[in-house]
């Protein structure tokens, strides 16, 4: 197994829930995902939190007073890439991929539950790295 397949693995049956989660991502910043605080709303669990690439944590409740900051981004020129689905549980999944914006370079991480009512997030993280570089001691 070569080092790139390590990070972007994803088990060959699982790979019609990686698209259909793959296109809500980036969350906040898509279509897909919705442009309201309602959308937001009914797309996170009650308990979701996340840490932003920033390294500070943000409750539902944050996210949900200040959804309308997130819709105005134009995400569409943004960039994702080497997207990795691992199943937690019977309907919980972990999507990690790389997101490329105009000047930041991120590796993103967000757990995913299918629920009767839709695909809903549980926790999403985004961590700034400075380098596409793995497996590399930072110097």
């Amino acid at each position: 197994m070569t080092k790139q397949d390590v990070f972007t693995a994803t088990d060959p049956s699982l790979l019609d829930v990686l698209e259909e989660i793959r296109s809500r991502e980036p969350i906040f910043h898509n279509r897909n995902f919705g442009a309201s605080a309602a959308a937001f709303e009914r797309a996170t669990a009650p308990e979701f939190w996340e840490v932003g690439a920033s390294g500070r944590r943000y409750s539902r409740a944050f996210i949900l007073r200040n959804a309308e900051k997130f819709t105005g981004v134009n995400a569409d020129t943004w960039q994702h890439y080497d997207h990795a689905l691992r199943q937690l549980g019977p309907d919980t999944y972990l999507l990690t991929y790389t997101l490329k914006q105009t000047d930041r370079l991120t590796r993103r991480a967000t757990i995913w539950q299918k629920t009767p009512e839709g695909w809903r997030i549980l926790y999403h993280q985004g961590t700034v790295v400075t380098s596409e570089g793995d497996d590399d001691i930072p110097s």
